[in-house]
């Protein structure tokens, strides 16, 4: 049964791949469309987010920014087959522009590793193709939840020579040891972590759980840290890709004040344009102990 539900699963996207952007955009705007029209689950949870984390909108704002919210998340969806089954030169192709670059090469001047945090914003799986097409790179990632998909995942975003590694001790051993060297490595920074490498750290104003490794990895490695997404373009026209400074103090050795740091990073990269966030992800579930849900108020963390 599992293989058949992976089967099932690469055969969809094979198919999917089949369409040109523009196509691919308009098949995940109906379907962004619909996850707005109906009582679905994204749309609760997207609401949520964006009542707490943008509570300076009208309600007639939060109500648009809803809407274009699940039509991007739509858009992702659709994007993803692309990037997973096309060629590397078509994919490469879709960024028209880009903005930032020479903060990485002003970062890698003297030998220093480099830490790319890409949050979930536009379409990060295009963001870390281009850069692993330019660097010695590796991709910190956790695995499937069907182990028969884990393979084939880590295969289309390697096949440029990125290494995958998982998020366990091994892992992180053979990440840190490539920052050493002077090499590239991506990480999805605003996902709610699991394991003892976490702190409560303020996201939009809420106290979340996040993510301590970025702040041990530049301790141990002398590593420095951009921010990096793929803007979506208007009209199917692609992408530019964009790297902004973080904060200071990610690497600070209070792992509050770090955290706190890098969620700051990541929200300012949100505020540029918050409709390709991706708001259906329930990134305030993990609070202290004590505090309630707000995906579901009858229960306390």
């Amino acid at each position: 049964m599992r293989k058949f539900k992976y089967y099932t699963v690469a055969g969809l996207l094979r198919i999917a791949s089949w369409l040109s952007l523009a196509n691919a955009q308009r098949v995940g705007k109906l379907v962004g469309w619909l996850l707005w029209k109906l009582p679905t689950q994204p749309r609760s949870v997207t609401e949520t987010n964006l009542s707490i984390c943008l509570p300076e909108l009208s309600d007639d704002e939060r109500s648009a920014m809803l809407k274009e919210s699940l039509r991007h998340t739509g858009m992702t969806m659709f994007e993803i087959p692309l990037m997973w089954e096309w060629s590397v030169d078509d994919c490469l192709a879709l960024v028209q522009e880009t903005q930032g670059l020479e903060l990485i090469d002003e970062a890698m001047a003297d030998g220093s590793g480099l830490i790319l945090l890409a949050p979930h914003l536009g379409n990060w799986e295009l963001a870390g193709l281009f850069f692993s097409s330019r660097y010695k790179m590796a991709a910190l990632y956790s695995p499937p939840n069907m182990p028969e998909f884990e393979d084939y995942m880590v295969q289309v975003r390697g096949r440029l020579g990125s290494e995958l590694v998982r998020g366990d001790r091994r892992g992180l051993a053979r990440l840190a040891s490539i920052l050493r060297e002077g090499g590239v490595a991506g990480i999805l920074p605003d996902q709610s972590p699991r394991g003892k490498g976490n702190a409560f750290a303020p996201f939009f104003g809420m106290e979340v759980k996040t993510m301590t490794l970025v702040s041990k990895l530049m301790q141990r490695t002398g590593a420095k840290v951009l921010m990096t997404y793929a803007e979506r373009l208007e009209n199917a026209r692609g992408f530019r890709i964009i790297v902004r400074p973080a904060e200071r103090g990610l690497d600070n050795k209070d792992v509050v004040a770090a955290t706190t740091a890098m969620n700051h990073s990541i929200e300012s990269c949100i505020r540029e344009i918050p409709g390709q966030y991706q708001w259906e992800y329930k990134r305030m579930r993990h609070r202290p102990p004590g505090e309630i849900n707000p995906y579901n108020p009858d229960r306390v963390c």
